[in-house]
């Protein structure tokens, strides 16, 4: 029986052998004929045939214990404090026992170290930075028809940050085990090679866990 690779919130990453989810509203316009008819031309970006609409907040469109492999990739701190959550009770219910799970997403401790040691340099933009970094303030606010939309529709901005140690005392609450940092290729399975870029691990949780 050949095995399931899924991963969320995937983005223009699709691989042939992996099921490819987003909720991109870009995506949903793209996949409603009427709706492409007439807002497909103003699209900056093209989704590529193969992604499907998939929300990990609903639950993903599969069966629950039917994944061999589970992948997210800066995903998880554009959900608020609860919605990581059940993103994670989800993730585990469609995992296969023995399954591989690995996310990555920014690290909080990162950022406050990297804050801290600008501040020892004498680095007075250091807070500056610091809040930008986050990606979860605007520096300015816009206004209109246009930013109301983006404001609706986007999912640009960070809504909650972790660090490794709250990351891990979140999913063994919901079940996961054997969980430990990983690095970029370093899983056992081949297959996730197909999704991981190797400057998505910098100054990141990564973690990766089996059911």
């Amino acid at each position: 029986m050949e095995k399931v690779y899924a991963q969320y919130g995937c983005g223009l990453s699709a691989p042939d052998k992996w099921l490819n989810f987003d909720t991109s509203p870009t995506l949903r316009i793209q996949k409603s004929f009427v709706l492409n008819l007439f807002l497909g031309p103003f699209l900056k970006v093209k989704f590529p045939k193969n992604i499907i609409v998939g929300d990990i907040i609903k639950g993903l469109p599969l069966e629950e214990n039917s994944v061999d492999g589970l992948f997210c990739s800066h995903v998880l701190e554009h959900l608020s404090f609860d919605d990581y959550h059940t993103a994670l009770e989800n993730s585990y219910k469609v995992l296969k026992p023995g399954g591989t799970f690995r996310l990555i997403m920014p690290d909080l401790e990162f950022m406050v170290q990297s804050y801290m040691e600008k501040k020892k340099l004498g680095n007075d933009e250091a807070s500056t930075e610091f809040i930008r970094d986050t990606y979860m303030v605007e520096e300015s606010r816009k206004r209109g028809l246009r930013a109301i939309a983006e404001q609706v529709l986007g999912n640009s901005r960070h809504l909650w940050l972790w660090d490794n140690s709250s990351t891990i005392a979140s999913l063994e609450k919901v079940g996961f085990k054997d969980i430990r940092k990983c690095k970029f290729n370093d899983s056992a399975d081949e297959m996730f090679k197909l999704v991981e870029e190797e400057d998505r691990f910098i100054g990141c949780v990564s973690l990766e866990m089996s059911k």
